[in-house]
């Protein structure tokens, strides 16, 4: 019988990274390395998250896709060669990511990568923290082109001044950095196909400029794609939460959920669904296995559509997101 699962996070050290994933969430980081990304739910190759607690600790992600897709994904899509469709991360960006973009779907095959749909929830920012997301009105792909060859490119990028609680979508072929002083909680297709324009002239750990992928790029960015803004902060009052829709998109859908008071709600439907839990402490319960997962803050939850009777229980000051894969 499947039930809550929650994973051992898989940290990724990365140029820009820094040690905030251990002061905001105590995640047990690697001492002495600049983690920049903590992959909370992974099917990649080589990179399957294993479970933490219940009956099936110590099996991995993969090895449920592979004897219980059908449980776990219910009326949701697969990934290629029948992975898990999503990947979710909590990024710690203390220096600035690469201008970069992902191909979209009608032209990943051709470039020999993967979509990658995603969408960013800001947990922690800087008092000057910002994204660079879309191109400002009016840059042309000449124009383009040619600040690259002059290393100005970044002029060419849409800057959006960001706090805690702001969140952005980004379709494949957006392009897009994040800023420095970023702690973000990322949802996205299951993909790892990035596509570097430029990397602010840096060298990378192992002391040599980091690849560009010009071409590459070029092929897949979006050069209509101008100015994009934040998801409105609309919230909707329910019975013992507010709550707002952050992505509406045939991949994945995304709510945030608010608790002020301590409350609980039962989650209705069967859905393959993920809670990522923003701040406070939760409990999700299944009454069918009788196994609980208890989040605090950075935990990320799994439920298989199987299971029909879940209710997340809510401490006071509590806010989650709810994940729908399609």
């Amino acid at each position: 019988m499947l039930y809550p699962f929650v994973f051992k996070p898989i940290f990724k050290d990365r140029i820009w990274g820094g040690h905030e994933l251990a002061r905001l969430y105590a995640k047990k980081i690697p001492a002495g390395q600049p983690i920049g990304e903590s992959w909370e739910i992974s099917d990649r190759p080589g990179d399957a998250s294993i479970i933490a607690s219940g009956p099936l600790a110590g099996k991995d992600l993969r090895w449920l896709m592979e004897n219980h897709a059908a449980e776990i994904l219910g009326d949701a899509k697969p990934a290629a060669v029948g992975r898990f469709p999503l990947l979710c991360k909590i990024l710690d960006a203390r220096e600035k990511l690469s201008l970069q973009v992902h191909p979209p779907a009608n032209k990943a095959r051709e470039l020999k990568g993967e979509p990658k749909t995603e969408m960013w929830f800001i947990a922690d920012a800087a008092a000057d923290a910002s994204l660079y997301v879309g191109l400002k009105r009016g840059v042309t792909r000449a124009e383009f082109e040619r600040k690259i060859s002059d290393g100005s490119v970044a002029d060419c990028f849409h800057r959006i001044p960001v706090k805690a609680g702001d969140t952005m979508f980004l379709p494949s072929g957006r392009v897009h950095a994040i800023g420095d002083g970023l702690v973000i909680f990322e949802i996205q297709q299951n993909s790892d196909t990035t596509y570097r324009v430029f990397d602010w002239n840096r060298v990378g750990l192992d002391g040599q400029p980091r690849e560009l992928h010009i071409a590459q790029s070029l092929a897949s960015i979006d050069f209509n794609d101008f100015e994009p803004k934040l998801v409105p902060a609309n919230y909707r009052q329910g019975p013992s939460f507010k709550f707002r829709q952050l992505v509406e998109d045939p991949l994945f859908n995304v709510q945030e959920m608010v608790f002020e008071n301590a409350g609980s709600v039962k989650l209705a439907g069967q859905y393959l669904r993920i809670i990522a839990a923003i701040q406070g402490a939760a409990t999700i319960a299944d009454a069918d296995s009788g196994i609980a997962a208890h989040l605090k803050a950075g935990d990320f939850c799994l439920l298989p559509a199987s299971l029909k009777n879940v209710e997340i229980k809510a401490a006071a000051n509590t806010s989650f997101l709810v994940t729908e894969a399609n």
